[in-house]
């Protein structure tokens, strides 16, 4: 008997019909623009459409647009429908741009249908969100469940079905095998009902259609046992490990041929979420560029003739993966430290000049690092990269500082806009920025990145420690 583990993702029949709403929206609304504006709808038409929606539908399932958002904010679903649709209209425009098609289409039509297509995409999934919310919580498809495990994975997953009614899963007790007089049961979600063989009893009468076990990953020939247990019945049966005492950063559940893998320490800037990151980045610095065109100049003229030596300073650090890399600064000391030992700026700080004192409290010395994204050494929003010397001293002392690294280095950050900038003289500092660092890591967005960009506006540019 074959008994290798295969991953099945859970996809149903409504999102095959999402799938074709979707497929439908995209056309029905280049045919609506079209024959609104140009009184047809022709052959051309049809197989511009077509290629939108084989390369959205791609994009999609890459960006996985098509898995269960009941638990997630409605402005991460429109993100991604948003991004799916972008990725995809790019897509066209270089395909017309290379087969030499892009006078063939109105402009107006292709403008309007950009707009107004992922705005009917976002429009139809909001009111389908809540509808179905509406038909849970009128009882129609609610389930029971229950939970193996009074522990603190049970508990919050137990915390979490009850504040999500729009689940449809009502979790009606907690079993454990341990005697109650050993657990903790006073403040529980969910009352605790007994030990296991009697779950075992509920689940083959049919009361429960969800069974969730979670235990802790020492508890293996329990858990086996239990999983032995259950597969007598017909329940849906879960098993929730405990994988946060691990400190998940970006974790995903992925396989290589046929071995399942989780993810502990990953990135969340790959497939689709790379892509769109960097052409965010290409697009915003290059905008930024041109607006402070005159900036620079001005910064590069001052610093020209306020001290002697190079208008840049370009000084080693840690990029990507740790790899180094050159960071572009407008150069505000008299030295250039750039070796294995690196003192940062303190305040009143002798090897400051005074001009470079201005531009460091403003950050108008960090500007040319906005070259450094166009290389695509660095982001827009990220870590703030330090010298290799600071990086090799501070990985040894600040637990997960090499962490950081699995992303680009940022011109600014959650840490800078928090107001961890500038001189970090105690290892509380450092700690606070690294633990900055990482939740942003954990839970980016880009609606995160727009909100650090726009705080970065107002009050990420100065600070008390910056010297």
């Amino acid at each position: 008997m074959d008994s290798t583990l295969k991953l099945h993702s859970n996809y149903g029949a409504l999102h095959v019909l999402y799938r074709t709403i979707d497929c439908f929206i995209i056309l029905l609304t280049l045919y609506v623009i079209s024959v609104s504006y140009t009184n047809q709808f022709i052959q051309k038409d049809l197989l511009l459409g077509s290629y939108a929606i084989l390369v959205y539908m791609l994009v999609a399932e890459k960006n996985e647009l098509y898995r269960s958002w009941r638990v997630h904010l409605f402005r991460e679903e429109a993100l991604s429908i948003s991004k799916a649709w972008f990725i995809t209209f790019i897509a066209l425009v270089f395909l017309a741009f290379f087969t030499k098609t892009s006078t063939d289409y109105s402009r107006v039509v292709t403008g309007v249908w950009l707009i107004a297509t992922p705005v009917i995409l976002i429009t139809w999934r909001y009111v389908a969100k809540q509808a179905l919310k509406k038909l849970r919580d009128y009882g129609y498809n609610k389930k029971e469940a229950i939970i193996i495990g009074v522990t603190e994975n049970g508990i919050r997953l137990a915390h979490q079905l009850k504040k999500h009614p729009e689940l449809g899963i009502k979790v009606s007790g907690f079993y454990d095998d341990r005697e109650a007089s050993r657990l903790d049961i006073e403040n529980l979600p969910a009352p605790f009902r007994g030990n296991v063989p009697s779950a075992l009893d509920l689940v083959k009468s049919g009361d429960a259609q969800h069974v969730y076990i979670s235990m802790p990953l020492k508890a293996n020939e329990r858990i086996t046992a239990y999983l032995k247990d259950f597969s007598d019945t017909t329940a849906n049966t879960y098993l929730i490990p405990d994988f946060f005492v691990y400190n998940l950063i970006q974790s995903r559940l992925s396989a290589i041929g046929n071995m399942p893998t989780i993810s502990i320490h990953d990135t969340p800037f790959y497939g689709t979420n790379g892509w769109f990151k960097r052409a965010q980045d290409i697009v915003l610095a290059s905008l930024i560029i041109l607006l402070i065109s005159p900036i620079l100049i001005g910064v590069a003229i001052g610093v020209k003739f306020s001290s002697p030596g190079p208008v840049i300073f370009k000084q080693y650090r840690y990029g990507l993966d740790g790899r180094r890399i050159k960071v572009w600064k407008f150069r505000s000391m008299s030295t250039m430290d750039n070796g294995s030992v690196v003192k940062q700026a303190t305040k009143n700080d002798p090897r400051i000049t005074p001009f470079g004192a201005f531009i460091r409290r403003t950050s108008l010395d960090e500007l040319p690092q906005f070259f450094n994204v166009l290389q695509g050494r660095m982001s827009i929003v990220g870590p703030r990269p330090h010298a290799v010397a600071h990086n090799e001293e501070y990985r040894t002392i600040v637990d997960r500082y090499m962490l950081r690294h699995k992303v680009k280095p940022g011109i600014t950050g959650l840490a800078q806009v928090n107001g961890y900038r500038g001189e970090t003289d105690t290892l509380e500092k450092m700690q606070k920025r690294v633990e900055f660092d990482i939740k942003y890591i954990q839970s980016w967005s880009t609606w995160l990145d727009l909100k650090i960009i726009f705080k970065t506006v107002f009050k990420g540019f100065t600070g008390k420690t910056a010297y």
